[in-house]
């Protein structure tokens, strides 16, 4: 991402905080496409006018970029905070309303309460804060940008830790999207209790004797 493209993020940022300074927090999720494995929501505030270098829309960077974004992100942000939603919640909830739930939870953790929350999508959580839809906000917004890639991180460490107790599925790699080496492990070995059953790929099997 070139340094126009950052300061754009940063300028968007201030536009909406305005002359009030308004305190902006971020929200992004990622994981609602995925077979197995929780949605995972980061929201971030981050100081007025910082943006690091290469700050972008976390499906755009490489995974090692992102690992050190996000040590730049938790160490610059004035507050952050995270929630992964399990597969069983999703499947009681569905989806929607399992990644609505995700971003409601980081929101409340944060240390101090914003004046404005930013939400990449079209669809905004139940919070008490005034929110705003950001359709693609993860390319327009710094905040959001910063959330898309704490969320991205952690959720991607959960499936790399998840890979060692159910080895075989190839979580660490494809973090439970529909791969093809997903769907070849998932048909030899049946699905395992992390994978959402709510989903037609995994409905459509026989559950078994889960392990």
């Amino acid at each position: 991402m070139d340094a126009r493209a950052q300061l754009s993020l940063v300028a968007h940022d201030r536009q909406r905080r305005g002359d009030n300074r308004l305190v902006l927090a971020g929200v992004d999720e990622t994981g609602r496409g995925c077979w197995a494995g929780p949605v995972v929501a980061a929201a971030v505030i981050l100081p007025d006018q910082w943006c690091p270098a290469h700050l972008n829309d976390s499906k755009k960077l490489s995974a090692a970029r992102r690992e050190a974004l996000c040590g730049e992100i938790l160490a610059s942000a004035l507050s952050w905070g995270a929630c992964a939603v399990s597969p069983a919640e999703i499947d009681r909830v569905n989806i929607l309303q399992a990644t609505l739930r995700a971003m409601a939870r980081s929101l409340h953790k944060l240390d101090c309460a914003p004046d404005l929350v930013l939400v990449d999508g079209l669809q905004v959580p139940d919070v008490p804060w005034p929110a705003e839809a950001v359709v693609k906000g993860d390319a327009t917004s710094a905040c959001i940008a910063a959330a898309s890639i704490l969320a991205k991180v952690f959720r991607d460490r959960i499936m790399t830790v998840w890979d060692r107790k159910y080895p075989g599925y190839g979580f660490a790699a494809h973090k439970g999207y529909g791969a093809a080496t997903h769907q070849v492990a998932l048909a030899a070995l049946g699905p395992c209790r992390i994978h959402r059953f709510s989903y037609k790929p995994v409905a459509a099997l026989d559950q078994g004797q889960l392990f």
